[in-house]
Formats: structure tokens, sequence, C-alpha cells
């Protein structure tokens, strides 16, 4: 089977990411990036700077939309003229906030062309190759379409696909921003630790070995948290003083759920 060829529109943090772990795999696919700044001396990657440098002898199985939400409009209009009905045979993959396949989907018709489109919310371990995307494909997606976004994404981690657009709500509340509240986390368990006394370096160095162990645990084990959980807490002992604190009602039972419900309606606002 030949290598998809892909377009990359943006290669800032998560498309370099991306453009990474494509080029790790065995069979990378055929490359076309378009950005301003990136520099590339893979054999396997054209870098243009703008829309109407793309290759003549280029038709993209994918377009992956990895711009600011800002100049998605203006970005597919360039693709548009230049690419011409080379853009009717490619489906949309945006890793965009806020933009939904509808938006995208009549960007494209407005330039007289038709596009399927899908949807994915990867987070910042994708970096790492330790990422976790939601993904999304419209009704016009093809299953051909909708397997080779998911072999894209899963070249920087594993993927979960959604079966409802409004679904990526929750997952980017869940997971999209789910890095942080682990990196708040490590941040004061660091200050919880040199409370008692222990140097910066040494706290941090706990706080994070601790996180990484536990994650390694939740990934690599087949038990649920919850057992996780409660093999750690011998009754009367030190864990479970301290979650007696953090599991009473007004502490991480409802400051967690109030999190997830504000992180969601904000995705909400930001999609329109």
């Amino acid at each position: 089977m030949p290598a998809p060829s892909i377009l990359l529109a943006g290669c800032g943090k998560l498309g370099s990411a991306l453009l990474g772990g494509w080029l790790a795999s065995p069979n990378p696919p055929r490359l076309v990036v378009l950005d301003r700044h990136k520099t590339c001396d893979n054999d396997n990657v054209t870098v243009i700077r703008t829309a109407d440098s793309v290759p003549d002898d280029f038709t993209p199985d994918i377009i992956v939309l990895a711009i600011k939400p800002a100049v998605a409009e203006d970005v597919i209009a360039s693709l548009a003229e230049t690419l011409g009905a080379r853009l009717d045979k490619a489906a949309f993959l945006s890793v965009m906030a806020g933009r939904t396949c509808a938006s995208l989907s009549a960007a494209a018709k407005k330039s007289g062309h038709s596009c399927p489109t899908l949807r994915a919310m990867p987070n910042t371990p994708s970096t790492l190759g330790a990422g976790v995307s939601g993904l999304y494909a419209s009704p016009e997606a093809t299953e051909q379409q909708t397997q080779l976004c998911h072999d894209l994404l899963s070249a920087v981690g594993d993927v979960v696909e959604v079966t409802e657009e409004k679904d990526l709500l929750g997952v980017t509340a869940l997971s999209g921003s789910g890095p942080a509240y682990v990196f708040l986390l490590a941040e004061l368990l660091e200050k919880a630790g040199q409370a008692q006394g222990l140097s910066p370096e040494n706290a941090r160095q706990l706080a994070r070995g601790t996180i990484y162990g536990a994650g390694r645990m939740l990934h690599e084990l087949p038990d649920d948290a919850e057992k996780l959980r409660k093999a750690v807490t011998s009754p009367n002992g030190t864990t479970a003083a301290a979650l007696a604190e953090l599991m009473k009602e007004e502490a991480w039972p409802t400051a967690i759920e109030k999190a997830i419900n504000a992180a969601v309606k904000r995705a909400d606002e930001l999609a329109g």
C-alpha cells in the first residue's frame, strides 16, 4: 500500500510533534509542510512558505490544520486557489480548538469545494509520543479517511474515537487540558514537601518521580484507579489520613467536577 500524502498547515509545537511522529514511523507519508518558519532536511518533507508553492504533482489525502483558528478561512481559501480540483480529493483533519467541522467545511464550500472534515484534540505529551487524542469524523468522511487520520494521530500516542462532535468538549476538558492539572499537582506537592523541611531539589524529585511512577502503573497495570488507590491505603495509615482530607465533598470531588465543567463551558464558548 503506497504511503499517504499529507499536507501539514502549521508547524508549531503540536504540528512539530505530529511531524516528528510521522517521520519516525517505518513507512512515513509523503509530506508537504506549509509554515513560514519551519526548516527540515528530511527527504520525505517539502517545506513551503506560502500556499501557492504546493508542488503541482502533490495531491494531499489529508490536510492537517494545525494553525491559529483565526486564520483558518484565509489558509483554506489560499489552498483552494492553489490546489483546485485536488482539494476535493482531500479531507481536513483539524487540531484547532474552537472550530467546528461545519465551519471548516463552509470555508471550503465558499471557495467552491467540498472537503470532509475530521477534528482531533491531542494534548501536549504528544511531543514525547505519549499523548492521547480524541478524534471525531463528520458523516462525510469515509472509513478510509477516518482510519488514515487515526493512524496519523497514533504516531504520537493513543487515540479515542468519539461519535458526536460535542463529545470533543469533554475530551478538551479532560485530556486536552488535563496535563495542566497534573502539572499543578506536581507544583503543590513540591511546595508541600518544602513546607515539611525538604530541600527544593528533593521535593521536586520526589513529586515528579511519584507522578511518573503512578502514571506508569495506571498505564501498564490492568487494575482500575480505585483499586490501585485502595491498594496503597492502609487502614488508619498516613495515606488514609491524607485522603480523608482530599476526598471530603468540598475538596477534590467538588473541585475536579467544577474544573472540568468550567473547561467544557469555555470550550463551548470558543466553538461559538
